[in-house]
Order: C-alpha cells, then structure tokens, then sequence
C-alpha cells in the first residue's frame, strides 16, 4: 500500500537548492522518515544521482557513533561530492547533543542542500531560531489526512464507512498497512490499539515525563484524559486545575500549564486562541484545545470518547493546520465563530456542525457567521447530504467534500 504525501512534498520541491535548512517537524510516526524517501525518489526522477543523496536516521543503531555533533559532521564532510550539489537528510536530529554545530557546519558549504527532522520535546519550535540562527524553514507534518488516507484505495469512492474508519483507527499512516491486511474489523481494534499504546507511552514516558523530569506520570497522564475530554471547549488553566482538584487530584495551575507546554511541545496537544473578531486582537483567556488524533482520543477515553460535534470541530482544525492557515477561535459580539482561519491570502471563518437539518439549529449556527460585517468568504460545515447552498454569502458544504476538496 503506497501513501502519497502530495501537499508536503510539493512544500520540499518549493525549497529545492535554496540555501535554508529544511526542518521537518511533527508527532513520532507521523511520516516524517517516508517523506524524506519519497522526496529522494523524486530527487532521482528530476536528473539526480543517489551517489548525491545522504540519507541518516539517527534511531537507527547503526549510526550509533554518530551522536557527538564533531563526528557527524565529520561522517558526512567526506562522503560530500565536490563540485556537484549533494542532498544530506538527517533524522531525529535532536538525539545528537549540541547538533546546531553539525547543521551550522554544513549550511555554509555551498554545495550542501540540508533537510532535518525532529520530533520530540528537546526541541520546541521556537527554539529552533536560536539554535540554528534563523537559517531555516519549519515545514510542520501532521498524521494522515482524510484525503490523504482514502488515497490508499485506489477506485474506491469515499464515503461514510471510510471516515468513521479514519476516526476510530487513526490517522498514523502505520494504521492503513494493518488495514491491508485485510484483518476482522475486532482484530483492526486490538491492532490499532496496540499501536497507538506504543506511540502514546513513548511521547508520555520519553518525550514529556523524561526531558521535563516530571515524576508524576500518574497526574500527567490525567491531564492528557483530561484535555482529551475536553477537546473544542473553552477552558482556562485555573478551570482545569479546580475541575481535577473536584475530582480527587489535587494539582496546581502551574503545573498544569507546565503539563501541557509539554504535550504541546510533543506535537500530541495544539491550543487555539481566542479572537475578537471586530476588535482584531487576540485575547488571553479561554483558549481551545485539540488533540493531533482522533484514535489517540479514543484510546485515553474509551466509550467516553464519543462527542462527535467536538471530534468533527477537531478534525477541521488540524486540515485547516494542513492548509497552511493560523488558526484562532472568533468572538464576534457575545457569540462563537468556531474558527478563525489566516493566510498570506486573507482571512476566511468556519463553523463547524454535525448537522442543521433542524430549522433552529441551523439558525443558531448561522448567527455567529452573520453578526461578521466583513466580506471574507464564510463557511458552514456539516455532515448532512441534503441540498447545500449558500446564505446571504455563507456557503453550507458537507465535511467529508471539503476534506477531499483542495
């Protein structure tokens, strides 16, 4: 089963032979490693030679003497073709202490172009600036997408089936290789939970509890089921330290928020501001939470997890994360526009509804869209299949076509 990556190569072909460093971000197992193969493959396919491409993974033991900065700029320094380009790939640079002094080293050769991964809290994003002094271009990778995901099935029509499959198994690309097994749908649950356990204790263990020293894995782990359950609410750090302290556990609010820093920091949680629509600010309380899976949700929830109005508003965040926009959460006099959403072309807002078949529903999702006095473009996205159309300018499109749509 071959899973194209379409929007995230083109992003890399964009960048091809531009003297920045690539820096390819994202959640472990989220496909980072395939995107480097695919890109070679495609380096190879435009007139390259492999003898140009330098392909590391820093997990792999085999490169195991290579985790002193000196060594692998020295590894890589003489394998480098000169007077020809050469493509150098390093994965989980972050395993390698002080590895801005490899990076930094290599950028300066002009016949080096550089891509690195990295995916684990050692680094936050912003952190990247200082330690590589600007010299770089963040591409942040997410699980698979719904269009991404039924590209694997080749002449079969999407449809309803097919997405509650992408909900409850999972958007890691690993998933839909168990899936092409051809396994019971029972077999496909334990499967899939089983995965998810391996990638979800490892972010937890390794990359949250172990590089921040947290000793209370019990209390962390709370807080992930926590935000889990509350995914697409408005919280505020003190609401959610009263709310657990109710609830028998005792926690402060700083350290919830030192909590989930750290899972953001992890790629496993995304907070979404708050925006006054008409004051065009950003305000400071009451942000949003979502989490970078919908299988993830599943497997820290279990039979509590179904909330599908929240679960859609989830998956429609993280495919507007893919398209490129700034997210935020609109404020529009004393109603919700459930997002935001900005790029270099302007801005557009969505509200997000499992359905509005009923006259009053549809009438209270299309308030907050109409108290906006702008000309932006609007949208209102269901599950329904009945007749869409538009709304004094507010265009009503099902979900799953905007998914595949773009």
């Amino acid at each position: 089963m071959e899973i194209k990556r379409p929007e995230y190569l083109k992003k890399l072909l964009g960048f091809k032979d531009t003297h920045i460093i690539k820096i390819i971000t994202g959640i472990r197992r989220c496909g980072k490693s395939t995107l480097f193969e695919l890109y070679q493959e495609e380096l190879v396919k435009q007139g390259g030679v492999p003898d140009q491409i330098l392909s590391i993974n820093l997990e792999d033991p085999e490169y195991r003497d290579l985790l002193e900065w000196g060594k692998l700029y020295d590894y890589i320094n003489a394998r480098l073709i000169p007077d020809k380009k050469n493509y150098v790939f390093i994965d989980e640079i972050q395993n390698v202490p002080d590895f801005q002094k490899a990076a930094n080293g290599l950028f300066i050769k002009k016949n080096v172009d550089l891509y690195l991964t990295g995916s684990n809290s050692k680094i936050r994003s912003g952190e990247w600036a200082t330690l590589l002094s600007g010299r770089y271009v963040e591409i942040h990778m997410l699980p698979l997408s719904f269009k991404e995901y039924v590209s694997a099935y080749p002449g079969l029509a999407p449809n309803d089936e097919k997405f509650a499959d992408y909900l409850a198994y999972s958007s890691f690309p690993q998933i839909m290789h168990f899936m092409e097994s051809n396994v019971t749908s029972g077999k496909m649950k334990i499967l899939s939970r089983q995965y998810l356990e391996g990638i979800y204790n490892t972010i937890v263990l390794k990359d949250v509890a172990e590089n921040k020293n947290i000793k209370e894995i019990g209390r962390l782990e709370r807080v992930a089921q926590f935000m889990a359950s509350v995914i697409g609410n408005e919280i505020s750090i003190k609401k959610i330290s009263d709310t657990m302290t109710s609830d028998g556990i005792k926690i402060m609010p700083l350290t919830i928020e030192s909590y989930l820093n750290a899972f953001r920091d992890s790629f496993i949680l995304y907070r979404v501001d708050r925006y006054d629509v008409k004051g065009k600010q950003i305000l400071k309380t009451l942000s949003k939470y979502y989490l970078v899976d919908m299988g993830i949700r599943s497997l820290l929830l279990g039979d509590r997890s179904i909330d599908s109005g929240h679960v859609l508003e989830n998956i429609v965040y993280l495919e507007l994360l893919r398209r490129g926009y700034r997210v935020y959460v609109g404020k529009v006099d004393n109603k919700e526009v459930d997002f935001v959403a900005e790029d270099m072309n302007g801005t557009e807002y969505y509200q997000v509804a499992q359905t509005v078949l009923g006259q009053e529903t549809l009438k209270r999702e299309l308030a907050s869209l109409q108290a906006i006095r702008d000309h932006n473009p609007k949208f209102l996205l269901t599950r329904d299949y009945a007749p869409v159309g538009s709304y004094n300018g507010i265009k009503q499109l099902n979900v799953l076509d905007w998914l595949l749509g773009n």
